[in-house]
């Protein structure tokens, strides 16, 4: 398996909320990522797919919501983001995709 193909493995995509665009105003990106993914693994897979400098990452996981479908209870998938802040003059456009 190639080195790219690993770095789109451990990012999975951007996420687009309000909170991610008041997070990007202070020069940061958040990304859904792999559960398994590691704060290192994160910054290399930023920093070589995006040709960037990557200044911090902050994760989070994100406990998925017991929901009803068709009188059912489900259960959404845990989900896990980082924070990247990148180094200042450096920017991701999230919009035009990956």
């Amino acid at each position: 398996m190639s080195a790219k193909s690993e770095h789109y493995d451990v990012i999975r995509k951007p996420v687009i909320t309000e909170k991610a665009t008041m997070a990007s105003e202070a020069n940061a990106v958040v990304f859904e990522v792999a559960m398994d993914a590691t704060k290192p693994q994160i910054k290399d897979a930023v920093e070589n797919l995006f040709s960037v400098k990557v200044k911090a990452v902050n994760t989070t996981i994100t406990k998925g919501k017991v929901k009803r479908f068709r009188g059912m209870t489900g259960r959404r998938k845990d989900v896990k983001k980082a924070y990247v802040t990148l180094e200042e003059g450096n920017t991701i456009d999230v919009t035009t995709g990956l």
